[in-house]
């Protein structure tokens, strides 16, 4: 595996990026500039990537392409071509996105309209249209499961993956955002092995994070760092290598730096990575 962190840290310049998180452990990043940067930091950015041996694991979108507003939806698509080309260009891991929401002003909000026929149906063409633009050769578009949208399973990604029918189109997997049911909180080993059995030669880039049941009713679920949790991250990574052994492993939303820098170091401890 090569584990990353989702935060570009506090830093003045590409070389001093790169070289955090070098000294952070990380073997992979997310890259920190869009498409619209100026194209030489971009360059710049990409290079000290490669310099340090940095897998440029996830070029991030993060917008509704699927916004029921017209403007919207237009804006949000316009967003993910120029991401999917740059990813493209860097011959990144992924290009990843959620699928969207229905029925409401946040971009990725919970809504009953997120799980109807017509937001199904928007997703398939959203990525359809999106790969058919580009003609990616060189990276995939993937979109990360969410708990209250598309996909919300393995077996609703493996059906995503058949409906769209592209080769170009993978997956990312966040099975800690899969984990919603108390069957999958409580049999951890038995939910990851099932998914990465549905789906694990399909797997572009990973999160790691963790999980905890809270006491109070009803049945809550709370997203946390690497330890503070029940999940059973070795298995994961088991699981991840196995797959492909240069598989990224990125952690995500954490409140600040420090805390990116004390799970890394936490991860490589638990985990006895180099």
């Amino acid at each position: 595996m090569r584990l990353g962190i989702s935060s570009s840290l506090a830093h003045t310049t590409p070389e001093e990026w790169a070289s955090n998180m070098k000294k952070l452990g990380c073997r992979s990043v997310v890259f920190p500039v869009n498409y619209t940067a100026d194209e030489k930091v971009i360059l710049a950015y990409e290079k000290a990537a490669r310099a340090h041996d940095l897998q440029i694991a996830e070029v991030g979108i993060w917008r509704n392409a699927i916004d029921m507003r017209e403007e919207k939806r237009n804006e949000a698509m316009e967003y993910s071509i120029g991401q999917l080309r740059l990813a493209d260009r860097l011959h990144a891991r992924c290009c990843v996105n959620v699928a969207g929401a229905v029925g409401g002003e946040r971009w990725d909000g919970a809504y009953p309209e997120n799980f109807s026929r017509k937001a199904w149906e928007s997703t398939v063409r959203m990525i359809q249209e999106l790969i058919d633009e580009v003609k990616p050769q060189n990276t995939y578009f993937t979109i990360e499961p969410m708990p209250w949208m598309y996909p919300t399973g393995p077996e609703e990604y493996l059906r995503l993956l058949e409906e769209v029918g592209r080769d170009r189109f993978a997956v990312h997997m966040d099975v800690i955002n899969m984990i919603n049911t108390p069957e999958r909180y409580f049999f951890p080993e038995r939910f990851v092995e099932h998914c990465f059995e549905l789906l694990g030669d399909r797997i572009r880039s990973c999160h790691i994070k963790d999980i905890l049941l809270r006491q109070e009713f009803t049945f809550q679920l709370q997203e946390c760092a690497c330890g503070e949790g029940t999940f059973c991250l070795e298995r994961y990574v088991e699981l991840a290598e196995q797959a492909d052994p240069e598989m990224p492993m990125i952690i995500e939303h954490l409140d600040d730096d420090q805390a990116y820098v004390e799970s890394a170091a936490y991860l490589r401890k638990r985990l006895k990575l180099k």
